[in-house]
């Protein structure tokens, strides 16, 4: 699934695309991917709206029209935003006032549209809890607090901190020197500080690589984030750890698969 520095990459291209134009037109291939509302009332309601902001709240794409509604995007597993599209590939695509095409691809059906009044009151945005950008490292300590949880699995929770994935977890927590089955509340103080320094410096540099094209995450051009080449363990099991050498080890942790070096976290 796109992390905070996949969708935060689209976000970005898409204030410089898309912003200020119309709405034109909707064509729905399959309106699966519409969660709400009806499929004739999604395009009645959004035909002729001008995209005003785009946000981005976690994994969230939020594109605020005109008409007074957003438009939720969740590109979940294999969701895609393309422009310009050519509508060949896509379950939705919104035909702009300049005539271009923006495809939303989703292969597996597993992304969702919202066309919604405030998307503030989405059960998902209520859920979310801070971004690391938005906290620091005294806030992030705090948060761990008593937390007997594994460190892996409590970054991935969206309601602990929001954004950050299985990916960037195992990034980050390799750059820390920290097991990812450690319980939280065994880091030390020293530790926490670290583990923050590291998810905020590895998020930055991804998105300054426009993110890594696991999967089927693509820019908004269709092209690969090129920030795979620069993954230290994720993906990478049974390869030299760039440290220590020591075969990078794959492993099963709160139900996802994790890549660590054993012998540089401990």
């Amino acid at each position: 699934m796109p992390e905070l520095p996949e969708v935060e990459t689209i976000k970005r291209e898409l204030e410089k695309a898309v912003l200020g134009k119309k709405i034109a037109d909707v064509i729905i291939n399959n309106p699966r991917v519409i969660r709400e509302p009806s499929r004739d009332v999604f395009v009645k309601e959004i035909k002729n709206c001008v995209i005003k902001n785009i946000l981005r709240k976690g994994k969230l794409l939020i594109l605020e029209l005109s008409c007074g509604k957003s438009l939720a995007v969740h590109l979940k597993m294999t969701g895609q935003l393309v422009y310009p599209g050519d509508a060949a590939q896509s379950r939705v695509s919104f035909k702009l006032s300049n005539g271009k095409l923006l495809d939303f691809n989703d292969r597996r059906l597993f992304g969702e549209l919202r066309l919604i009044d405030d998307w503030k009151s989405l059960k998902f945005i209520q859920g979310l809890g801070p971004e690391p950008f938005d906290i620091d490292s005294d806030r992030f300590k705090v948060m761990l607090g008593g937390k007997k949880t594994r460190i892996k699995p409590l970054l991935m929770d969206q309601g602990f901190l929001s954004g950050v994935g299985n990916l960037y977890a195992a990034e980050a927590l390799f750059r820390a020197g920290i097991n990812p089955a450690r319980p939280a509340n065994s880091l030390t103080g020293k530790e926490k500080e670290l583990l923050f320094k590291e998810i905020i410096d590895t998020l930055k540099e991804a998105i300054q690589h426009k993110g890594s094209s696991i999967d089927q995450y693509v820019q908004l051009s269709g092209e690969a984030g090129d920030y795979v080449q620069y993954h230290k363990v994720y993906g990478r099991e049974g390869k030299p750890c760039p440290v220590c050498k020591t075969a990078v080890k794959r492993t099963a942790l709160g139900g996802r698969g994790t890549y660590f070096c054993p012998q540089c976290q401990k």
